[in-house]
């Protein structure tokens, strides 16, 4: 008996609606999830009526493994997808949800479940930086000898593509900001990607490690005054931890201090770093980096006109000289709040 079909979020839908190999993708999901189920002898766990949760690249169904919740997580194939089991397989459920199985040819993964209504992204700023901090201390693995790890992109190499690129991006967007922030993005750039280069201190580093990436897991907690938490959906990278800093930097905008945001950007910048056992300076010089190169990806993208602002805000305040013009920071939208697909999350 096949399985019941599973129904396509209508934004998933939407998403890939707007290319040849979208459409295609969508057209196979059906088949796509009911060879995972019968391969992996699943059952739908699925209200009637309910959807699937999705995300920006593919969609997670809630199942069971046997009697043991689970998700089937189908992506769309790219880059960050085809990457993120390799990392799941090296932390083996340590402060990242566990692999259960993975068919690189469907781009599918059957995970441990999580509480996906409950984040980090409802914590206190304190609590989520104590957090933050420990499960980066559980994910910067050192590399080793495993498969794995030559599937993983280097942050130096990131930094010395940039060198390239974003010079040439910002002259053909027609300068959308100062020279001096791009400068200062170069800078950091060529310092740190080098010292990157020398370092011996490479580390597996989870580039999208922000709020709503943090989820409860199921059962009794560790302590009784919160519930442990693991990372979800990774894009993994090697190089300095810093570098993972930055989105809980562009992330809850609207809770840094009325009268100076700008000091409690860096003050967060600080507490994070700390928590995590980081160098506060090497993640503020990453995180004004990532900014400016998100900026560039906005200044790219009609309807971004928000995300683009948040994006100056906190690169041009890290580098200690806030642009004028641009909105109050508690105006400026949260990721995926402007319109379209944002990019950073």
């Amino acid at each position: 008996m096949s399985p019941p079909a599973v129904p396509v979020p209508p934004d998933l839908a939407r998403r890939y609606s707007r290319s040849s190999a979208g459409r295609a993708w969508l057209a196979s999901l059906p088949g796509l999830i009911s060879s995972r189920m019968e391969r992996w002898e699943l059952t739908l766990d699925l209200e009637p009526g309910a959807l699937p949760r999705s995300g920006h690249g593919g969609l997670v169904v809630p199942v069971l493994a046997g009697d043991v919740p689970a998700v089937l997580k189908v992506a769309y194939p790219h880059d960050e997808a085809l990457v993120e089991r390799h990392a799941l397989a090296l932390w083996n459920g340590r402060g990242a949800v566990r692999l259960l199985a993975s068919d690189a040819g469907t781009c599918s993964m059957l995970l441990e479940r999580l509480d996906a209504g409950k984040s980090l992204q409802t914590e206190p700023m304190g609590v989520a930086a104590e957090v933050w901090g420990g499960l980066v201390r559980q994910l910067s693995l050192v590399p080793g000898s495993e498969p794995q790890w030559r599937e993983f992109e280097h942050i130096a190499a990131r930094a010395e593509q940039w060198s390239d690129d974003l010079p040439a991006e910002w002259e053909q967007l027609g300068r959308p900001f100062p020279r001096w922030l791009l400068e200062a993005a170069l800078e950091v750039c060529q310092t740190r990607g080098a010292v990157g280069r020398r370092s011996g201190s490479d580390v597996l580093v989870n580039t999208d490690f922000h709020f709503l990436n943090i989820l409860a897991r199921l059962g009794p907690s560790e302590n009784h005054q919160r519930p442990a938490y693991a990372a979800i959906d990774p894009q993994p990278m090697i190089g300095e931890a810093e570098f993972g800093v930055a989105p809980v930097l562009w992330n809850r905008i609207s809770e840094l201090p009325a009268a100076d945001p700008g000091a409690g950007l860096r003050a967060r910048c600080r507490d994070f770093s700390r928590a995590a056992g980081l160098d506060e300076e090497t993640a503020r010089q990453w995180s004004l980096a990532r900014e400016v190169d998100n900026a560039l990806h906005y200044a790219s993208k009609p309807g971004h006109e928000g995300d683009l602002a948040r994006s100056l805000w906190v690169a041009s305040t890290l580098a200690g000289r806030t642009l004028d013009g641009l909105p109050a920071p508690h105006a400026l939208p949260e990721p995926g709040q402007a319109g379209g697909d944002s990019f950073p999350s």
